[in-house]
């Protein structure tokens, strides 16, 4: 695993990620902490750190630092590969970067940024329209559309236990729908992709979170396949597509594998 450290140190350095020491970054790039923190590179060998200093009295932690954090590492992933590494990892100083970051892991970093060269991560969301996936339930599964029709026009009081079993019998169909619709999706996303991995969306009408680890000749096939894709189920499902972004769901595992 990459280290990292939540915490402000008086006279710390910030990290950012790992890169190629041959990096040369965004012009406009802005660090954590105060406007115009000093951002820079710490090299060893073939790698660097992406850095800067962090204020002696400041806080971490806020909603402009990790934008600013995640923002800089996204366009880095725009040119060049990067080892991302999360909000809040604060070394001593400088040397500090070297001796306990860099020099270590040296030929794991120069491995795994040669195994992310070209590529970047691209993140789908899929959501269902709600109504849509709803009604296909109903009307796809006879013992749902027979029990619903039961209930209808009687009091909540006195169908208790068959609206729960009806409220059972939804999730387990929709649970079901998930299931098929996420591996369909995945399945098609991953032509463009050289790796995938995916999870249940965390929302009740969500479908999957899909990253891609993509290369960037077919960054634009990815663009058109997934218009192409939510464009034919415009009906049932909303498809949000996220990148090029650094690597997050891929850096953890290239690390282990070198």
């Amino acid at each position: 695993m990459i280290p990292g450290t939540a915490a402000t140190l008086t006279g710390a350095t910030y990290v950012y990620g790992v890169v190629p020491a041959r990096t040369v970054l965004p012009a406009d790039a802005s660090g954590v902490g105060e406007p115009g923190a000093d951002l820079g590179l710490v090299r060893h060998g073939p790698v660097a750190a992406v850095v800067s200093a962090v204020s002696a009295d400041g806080a971490l932690g806020s909603r402009r630092d990790l934008l600013r954090h995640s923002r800089l590492l996204d366009a880095i992933a725009r040119t060049t590969a990067v080892l991302p590494l999360r909000f809040g990892a604060v070394l001593a100083d400088r040397r500090a970067v070297v001796d306990e970051l860099l020099a270590p892991r040296q030929a794991r970093f120069a491995a795994a940024l040669a195994a992310l060269e070209g590529r970047a991560q691209f993140t789908v969301k899929a959501r269902y329209v709600e109504e849509t996936v709803l009604r296909e339930v109903v009307e796809q599964e006879p013992l749902i559309a027979e029990l619903r029709e039961r209930l209808r026009g009687r009091p909540a009081e006195a169908t208790w236990y068959e609206r729960i079993q009806l409220g059972e019998l939804v999730a387990g169909a929709l649970a079901r729908r998930r299931e098929a619709d996420s591996a369909a999706l995945v399945g098609e996303l991953g032509r463009w992709a050289s790796s995938v991995t995916w999870r249940p969306a965390a929302t009740e009408d969500g479908v999957v979170d899909a990253a891609l680890l993509v290369e960037r000749a077919a960054w634009p096939g990815l663009e058109h396949g997934v218009e192409s894709i939510a464009a034919r189920q415009a009906r049932r499902m909303r498809l949000r597509l996220l990148g090029p972004l650094a690597p997050y769901d891929f850096s953890n595992e290239l690390m282990e594998e070198n």
